[in-house]
């Protein structure tokens, strides 16, 4: 109820300005989808992860907080919909080079050390998108390794 609330006032504010919808084929929107995957697959979201989430959104893509909320909400709603990595990942491939394609991998490798470990689950998830987006397995390593080093987690 306070939340919705917050959201009202946010948008009288702003001069009745809506957050951002982003559309089903928003690279941005797939790409958010498998970080919240990512957040999610090991059962349960710590606040780690969110504020983890939030911030590779908003910095990654640029947006604003009430851009950045609308993008997660609606990635949520996308990765519960969604009964595979597939379709994300091909929406990627067709939008993003292979630069685009390791950020993406660099940014759910973000969400999986936000808590300083790596579990099982993450780490074949991890695997499996760096596969469908055409990301080898060395780049796939030493893109954790990096991201491990800059948040002091155990290596991949």
């Amino acid at each position: 109820m306070f939340e919705g609330f917050r959201k009202f006032l946010t948008e009288v504010s702003q001069g009745g300005k809506h957050p951002a919808h982003f559309e089903p084929t928003d690279y941005r929107l797939a790409a958010a989808a498998l970080l919240v995957h990512a957040a999610a697959i090991d059962g349960n979201i710590s606040q780690l992860e969110r504020d983890a989430l939030h911030a590779v959104i908003k910095r990654r893509f640029d947006l604003d907080e009430a851009q950045t909320d609308a993008l997660v909400e609606e990635a949520t709603e996308a990765e519960h919909e969604a009964i595979d990595l597939y379709h994300f990942t091909s929406l990627l491939n067709h939008a993003l080079d292979e630069d685009g394609r390791r950020r993406v991998i660099e940014m759910m490798w973000e969400i999986v050390y936000a808590d300083g470990r790596v579990s099982d689950f993450e780490s074949n998830l991890l695997w499996r998108a760096a596969d469908l987006l055409g990301i080898s397995a060395r780049e796939r390593i030493e893109l954790g390794r990096r991201v491990a080093g800059a948040h002091g987690g155990e290596q991949a």
